[in-house]
């Protein structure tokens, strides 16, 4: 049975209420340039680049497994390393018809960005696009491969096998998204933020949110769709896949990712028909 990415919680009424529309964060307004013709890369920026909002810079093991997924014509995505050669990310990240090349760049390698063009790709079979507001299932995860594992010092993350964390459990949110709404040079760089787990229409089996737990702002912005959400010892629970804003803003207020336990089975089976297996984990320590 699918299970939603769209959660269908009880309404006090009896009935059903869809879980509140969230902001896609696909296509952001990061700014992307053809090289030779063919191969996305970054525009030019004039200040170091940053991602999540009210966050701080990543601490090297999460930052190590980040990397960004670059779509033609201009949209912008974060992934996560979850072996050497695969990566995880949210199914919007993946529109069909485009190319996509994976960003990984590493201070430890002088020259320009490597961009890196995936050899295989698969996006969940229960993902289905433009649910926002409607009672449609979807679930917004999705797989690269790359024909290479990447160098160190990216590191691949594991994937929590256990329990969601419950209402007021510390999660870390991380991307390489906007980390000031709007500017399209505060992203490319890993960035994090603490945040407490929130219920809003009560515990989900398929999703996770997480907000900050006071009005000042704080988690995912444009571009960290395909992001991280972990537990604090590292070991990955969900992915990001949409975001909400306070006011008129597009972020900051909540995010919400899908739950990585319940979609063992794609993962593991796509892995396993590329030849690859990621680490699951019922304990602690959730970085390699």
């Amino acid at each position: 049975m699918r299970q939603a990415q769209l959660e269908i919680v009880a309404a006090p009424s009896g009935g059903l209420l869809p879980a509140k529309p969230r902001t896609n964060l696909l296509f952001s307004s990061v700014l992307l340039a053809l090289v030779a013709g063919v191969v996305l890369v970054w525009a030019a920026m004039s200040e170091p680049a940053r991602a999540i909002v009210g966050g701080a810079r990543a601490e090297p093991p999460i930052g190590q497994a980040l990397v960004m997924v670059l779509v033609e014509g201009g949209g912008a995505c974060s992934g996560v390393l979850v072996t050497p050669r695969a990566v995880l990310t949210a199914g919007h990240c993946l529109p069909k018809g485009r190319d996509i090349r994976v960003y990984a760049p590493s201070p430890d390698t002088p020259g320009p960005p490597r961009l890196i063009r995936p050899v295989a790709s698969a996006v969940h079979p229960g993902y289905v696009q433009n649910t926002l507001g409607s009672r449609r299932r979807s679930i917004d995860l999705a797989l690269l491969r790359l024909a290479e594992a990447l160098p160190a010092p990216f590191l691949p993350v594991s994937l929590a096998a256990i329990s969601a964390p419950g209402a007021g459990d510390t999660v870390i949110v991380a991307g390489d998204g906007l980390s000031q709404e709007g500017i399209a040079s505060s992203s490319g760089t890993p960035r994090s933020i603490s945040l407490p787990v929130v219920e809003p229409y009560g515990r989900g089996t398929i999703l996770l949110w997480a907000a900050p737990a006071s009005d000042t702002g704080g988690g995912a912005c444009e571009g960290d769709s395909g992001g991280a959400i972990l537990e604090p010892q590292g070991a990955l629970v969900a992915i990001i896949a949409f975001a909400e804003g306070l006011g008129r803003a597009r972020c900051g207020k909540l995010t919400q990712g899908v739950l990585v336990a319940p979609q063992r089975g794609f993962i593991d089976g796509t892995l396993a028909a590329w030849g690859e297996s990621a680490r699951w984990t019922d304990h602690a320590d959730g970085l390699r």
